[in-house]
């Protein structure tokens, strides 16, 4: 296992997944990958399959999108409810909570704390549950072909991490894949302007608070700003710092894939905050890009327990649910 695993960044394991990609240790790869999530529910792989240009090139784009103004980006305006997640989202818009589903409970907590952050989504453009919402033609030419390249260039990696997933868990290396055929995933661009330090740390303002992921996967690409902390499993509450690792795609399990596993796989709670010893002479934190890759099982999938995740002295925890039920519920309560 050692010529697959790279190193550790604050107990999260640093994995080469070329060596699963060119099939020189498949099996290491997925078992050290298990390994990762059974423990804390994320894992850090590099050589990872998307090309680096294609991410510098992205995150341009995602520069010069944030970089419109704000009658501009609202020419693609987000839905008011969370159900359609699609187009953009000014600051303090969206609120990410963790099971919170009372409209007045929402109300409270958006206006206690709201997420300083600015998001722009978008999905496959044929989808008619979720149809994209773009910039008018002519506004920002060449934006929409990228994000739709970089959607699908996304979903090459999303299907090999599942492949290497499933071999890890034992079951056929395609059983995971065949759930995902309708490509019902979710590209975000996010921009998290720069704010008074003192905000974040006094709790007045915040920029994404502890949330778990609602689908199988999610593959992250971040600056080297930092900011990401993620949850101990086993000290609820104390949360330690995920930070950037150079040329790394960080990935983390969903609900969906936690309940399919039975538990086995962990979905750990995370947040953005302030980036450690980042701030500006003037008390500002700096600003910070991300580009998160929300993968989703089909919409028509009932999850049930993955063979080999019970038995009779581990029977399944979860009652079976529906990818859209579930997911719909929760992006519902995020507006």
């Amino acid at each position: 296992m050692s010529s697959v695993l790279l190193g550790d960044a604050e107990g999260i394991a640093v994995l080469d997944f070329g060596a699963f990609l060119n099939d020189s240790a498949k099996q290491q790869v997925a078992n050290a990958m298990l390994d990762s999530f059974k423990r804390v529910g994320f894992v850090y792989l590099v050589n990872h399959g998307i090309p680096a240009d294609k991410i510098r090139s992205m995150f341009e784009w995602s520069k010069r999108f944030f970089a419109q103004p704000m009658e501009v980006k609202q020419l693609a305006p987000h839905p008011p409810s969370g159900e359609h997640h699609r187009g953009y989202s000014a600051p303090g818009v969206e609120e990410v909570v963790q099971h919170v589903y009372d409209k007045e409970n929402l109300a409270e907590i958006r206006a206690e704390a709201p997420d300083m952050k600015e998001s722009f989504e978008c999905g496959r453009e044929e989808s008619e549950t979720m149809p994209n919402i773009w910039l008018p033609d002519g506004v920002l030419p060449g934006f929409k072909e990228a994000c739709l390249d970089f959607f699908w260039t996304c979903h090459e990696t999303e299907l090999q991490i599942l492949r290497a997933l499933a071999i890890g868990l034992g079951i056929s290396e395609d059983h995971l894949v065949k759930y995902h055929n309708a490509r019902d995933n979710q590209l975000r661009i996010l921009h998290y302007p720069s704010v008074p330090a003192k905000d974040l740390s006094d709790e007045k303002l915040s920029r994404i608070d502890a949330h778990s992921d609602f689908g199988s996967i999610t593959l992250l690409l971040q600056d080297d700003v930092g900011g990401l902390e993620i949850e101990d499993p086993n000290n609820p509450g104390h949360f330690t710092s995920a930070p950037p690792v150079e040329g790394a795609l960080v990935v983390n399990a969903g609900d969906f894939m936690m309940r399919w596993s039975n538990d086995v796989i962990r979905s750990t709670i995370h947040r953005v905050r302030a980036p450690p010893q980042l701030t500006t002479a003037d008390g500002m934190t700096p600003e910070r890009y991300s580009i998160p890759y929300f993968c989703t099982p089909d919409f028509s999938v009932v999850v049930e327990c993955l063979p080999g995740t019970y038995s009779e002295e581990n029977p399944p925890k979860y009652e079976p649910i529906s990818a859209r039920q579930y997911i719909l519920q929760r992006l519902a309560a995020t507006y």
